[in-house]
């Protein structure tokens, strides 16, 4: 796959990106929304309850991943584009409402369920169960199917992500949702070897020579 570094190109590979989670996660049960880069300071991401778009044959559901969050390690973007895809398969698929409270924005057990049921791992915060990462299966998806990091990404103004807002009232991926920073843990599964990196790797144990294995 070619490293993404316009934004016709992301575009287009968000759109494919969805469709093989959709395919991958969800047994292509959910219809391609519009899917859009914009700045959303208080969130990742998020899916509108509401179709935004009108198409000549109907309307479209608009998923927009956050133009100044894309620097972040793939799976982290990847875990933020499959998250909007659990509130919509909550909203068209199951008729659930998987976001409650008068602010719309505490992810319910609802939401919990079908995150944890498609490769996502919760914990829970002030705004619910919105804490989401990938679980192993998503990252062992991500390695197997060669998704690329995305190389490009938009300089917010502010400089700031922070929970909250609309955006994540709508059913979005909370800032603060994973850190840019983490480290995903390995371990030699024949001496116990660990090691630590920033972002998924196929590491291989220097003494057993056997792969490592995401712990």
């Amino acid at each position: 796959m070619k490293e993404i570094v316009k934004t016709s190109r992301l575009a287009g590979q968000l759109e494919k990106l969805f469709n093989k989670l959709n395919a991958d996660f969800f047994n292509g049960e959910l219809e391609t929304p519009v899917i859009t880069i914009q700045s959303t300071p208080r969130a990742y991401g998020h899916y509108s309850l509401s179709p935004l778009w009108e198409v000549k044959d109907g309307a479209k559901h608009e998923i927009n991943i956050g133009a100044g969050t894309l620097d972040r390690p793939i799976e982290e973007t990847v875990a933020t584009l499959l998250h909007e895809m659990v509130h919509m398969y909550n909203d068209t698929i199951l008729n659930v409402q998987d976001c409650s409270g008068s602010s719309r924005m505490y992810h319910n057990k609802a939401f919990k369920r079908t995150a944890e049921s498609h490769g996502l791992i919760c914990t829970h915060t002030r705004y619910g169960w919105s804490h989401t990462e990938p679980a192993d299966s998503l990252l062992e998806w991500i390695l197997d199917n060669d998704i690329q990091e995305i190389k490009l990404n938009r300089n917010e103004p502010c400089g700031i992500r922070i929970a909250g807002g609309n955006a994540a009232a709508n059913g979005g991926a909370a800032a603060g949702t994973t850190s840019k920073g983490h480290s995903i843990r390995y371990k030699c599964p024949v001496c116990g070897q660990l090691a630590r990196t920033t972002k998924i790797a196929r590491l291989i144990c220097g003494d057993c020579l056997a792969p490592m294995l995401n712990n």
